[in-house]
């Protein structure tokens, strides 16, 4: 019995049926459409807000079901069977959203979590910058105090959302003269039609199409003080502290994507002839995909076993590392194989298994590279 099941409730059944329902009628029929335009239609948001999928977490007070985490995982299970990698709703929903829940003060809540559930508001967080990647304590974007408002300069880069947002929480630097440096980062959020606040080109990637991913320019922008997120000077610790349920939500996303593409190559091996005989009949790929059976249910049972320890409340830092560095590297190597056995087809657009291709490349590297995680385990095991 898998590790979670017994968690699972007729709400969630209903949950699950009413989101497969809902990703089979609005999203997967326009699939193809959107990957060529580069982004989703901004309404696809307010539908899915409006049937309860966004932030259902968030307690009934700002408009939420005070839903637990299983229904992240089962919206992310269902997304996958859709293969549209570029409706970035958990980045909202389970990354971003929560920043404003736990740190902001409850003025900002009453003005901003409503518009989060019902799709009005669309979330991005903006904290990597042209020369500032991993090594967040080394961003140059100043929100420098000028009376009751913050003057923003500076530049962000790969903010996914960054096209449609709505608010975007931007990490910049309040006091220059801070030792150590990052003790001088806040979180500030800038609402989008801010004069001074440019949203740049639609980055034109690799993978992931359908998910706008912008530029962004801050030039004496000026925000109000009151959207300080928190305390000034807290902001690096803030990111710090939510990072580990964003690379949850990644290893959640690498774990379904290895699912789909193992459903997907062992169908088309099963169904493709060559020498008189399915391919899955020949030993090197049935051995093959027999590993790859292997490390997904590895995989999925790891996954689990994480995903109760943040139910419970345990501490996740190291587990959470460990999930999003492993998936991620095997969703990369799996897919490849995957890929391999569809043959010709498996280059073709028109084949998901292409899709999930290209678009698990990007796992290993965003909300926290594979080294970067490989640096936090050694520190925890005191190396």
């Amino acid at each position: 019995m898998p590790v979670l099941e017994r968690y699972y409730t007729e709400e969630h059944r209903i949950f699950r049926e009413s989101v497969r329902r809902f990703f089979a009628k609005e999203v997967t029929p326009f699939v193809d459409e959107w990957e060529r335009s580069g982004i989703v239609p901004r309404e696809l948001w307010n539908k899915f807000g409006q049937q309860g999928f966004l932030c259902p977490w968030l307690p009934g007070d700002y408009g939420g079901s005070g839903a637990d985490f299983l229904f992240t995982l089962i919206a992310i299970e269902e997304a996958a069977r859709s293969h549209c990698n570029g409706f970035a709703f958990p980045l909202h929903s389970d990354i971003i959203v929560p920043y404003l829940f736990k740190f902001a003060n409850e003025e900002q809540k009453r003005r901003w979590l409503p518009g989060c559930i019902s799709g009005d508001i669309v979330t991005a967080i903006a904290m990597t910058e042209p020369g500032a990647g991993s090594d967040l304590s080394a961003i140059r974007t100043t929100a420098l105090r000028d009376g009751d408002s913050y003057l923003m300069n500076g530049q962000k880069t790969f903010i996914s959302n960054g096209i449609l947002c709505d608010l975007v929480l931007v990490a910049a630097v309040t006091d220059p003269h801070a030792d150590p440096p990052y003790t001088g980062i806040s979180l500030i959020a800038v609402e989008a039609g801010t004069p001074g606040f440019e949203k740049g080109r639609n980055l034109d990637k690799i993978g992931l199409h359908s998910q706008d991913t912008a530029e962004m320019a801050f030039v004496d922008c000026r925000v109000p003080v009151k959207n300080l997120i928190g305390t000034e000077g807290h902001g690096f610790t803030y990111l710090m502290e939510e990072l580990q349920q964003e690379r949850l939500v990644c290893a959640i996303i690498c774990q379904v994507a290895a699912e789909e593409a193992l459903r997907l190559t062992i169908d088309y091996a099963g169904s493709r002839e060559a020498f008189g005989r399915p391919i899955s009949r020949f030993q090197y790929i049935s051995f093959e995909l027999a590993k790859m059976a292997t490390e997904v249910e590895v995989g999925r049972t790891f996954l689990e076993s994480l995903i109760l320890d943040h139910l419970e409340g345990r501490e996740i830092v190291k587990k959470a590392s460990m999930a999003k560095y492993w998936l991620a590297e095997m969703l990369n190597r799996m897919v490849g194989k995957c890929v391999q056995f569809h043959g010709g087809y498996g280059y073709m657009e028109e084949y998901p298994i292409a899709r999930i291709f290209r678009d698990a490349r990007v796992q290993t590297i965003y909300a926290g590279t594979s080294e970067i995680m490989l640096l936090i385990i050694s520190r925890l095991l005191g190396l």
